[in-house]
């Protein structure tokens, strides 16, 4: 669907996010000792919700870890963050920080949980610059975060239970409905049909020797990966609707039997109803 300016920004930093919460990822899970790593973590206490984009738990306590991929030059002025090339203004992340960090040490006190914890923001993108920020803010800046993760290194974690039964008991207390949710309103008959280039997202696609074969940038991809990666986005999108040879073959939008869509929804998902009505869980 076409997203308004304002939808595409928001679209652009919720991928950006992302981008620096995989990347990050992929720099801890090459630390050696024991830590149970949690992302994305929505918690509620005292009817005030906070978002956690990554928790370490570790031998020595909890280091709570707000990713930002911010890229270009920044500056601080009065606790408040602008950009310098045009003095836009941002939340700053240190004020979100230490509200996220006041709220869980109250969750864990709540929960008769003594442990120690550190939080950082770490700006991940080497192409970022802040100026004027105070030297003792809790910031690990590009530059820092090799060493950050060396000290990381020589701290030994071994976990227990309890570290266990706090991951767990936070894993349970996570939100799933999450009510700072921007998404674009929509409705099926809005939305483009047919089967999209899993690389290019082109839609000009079309059938060669059991693949989708993109027209536009050449991109292959099995019948089967490609339908079953279409329905997964259609019992994302319309929960309420039921998948069917007919509904998938109306949302693919492709020149398939109705044969072959049987076969592959049949081998992957569990059919219910009788032949004129039959639907897959």
């Amino acid at each position: 669907m076409n997203l308004t300016e304002k939808e595409k920004y928001h679209l652009l930093n919720l991928e950006k996010g992302y981008e620096g919460e995989t990347k990050f990822d992929l720099l801890a899970a090459t630390l050696p000792e024991e830590r149970f790593l949690i992302n994305d973590l929505l918690l509620e206490v005292n009817n005030s919700y906070f978002q956690i984009d990554t928790l370490m738990i570790s031998q020595g306590g909890i280091y709570l870890l707000d990713i930002k991929n911010f890229q270009g030059d920044y500056y601080l002025d009065a606790d408040k963050l602008y950009t310098v090339t045009n003095d836009r203004e941002y939340k700053n992340p240190v004020d979100q920080l230490k509200r996220s960090t006041t709220l869980l040490r109250q969750l864990l006190h709540n929960l008769k949980l003594n442990y120690l914890i550190e939080s950082f923001v770490i700006f991940i993108n080497p192409e970022f610059t802040l100026y004027q920020a105070p030297l003792k803010t809790p910031i690990i800046f590009p530059t820092q975060l090799d060493r950050f993760l060396q000290e990381l290194n020589k701290s030994p974690s071994k976990l227990n239970e309890g570290h266990k039964k706090l991951a767990q008991t936070l894993i349970s207390l996570h939100q799933t409905k999450n009510p700072f949710s921007l998404l674009p309103k929509y409705n099926y008959d809005q939305l483009q049909k047919g089967v999209y280039c899993h690389s290019c997202k082109s839609f000009i696609t079309s059938i060669m020797n059991f693949n989708f074969i993109c027209g536009k940038c050449g991109g292959a991809e099995k019948i089967e990966i490609a339908i079953l990666r279409n329905v997964k986005e259609f019992k994302l999108l319309f929960p309420e609707l039921k998948v069917t040879t007919h509904s998938i073959d109306e949302w693919c939008k492709m020149e398939l039997s109705k044969k072959t869509l049987t076969r592959i929804l049949k081998k992957n998902y569990t059919a219910f109803g009788n032949t004129s009505n039959t639907y897959y869980v």
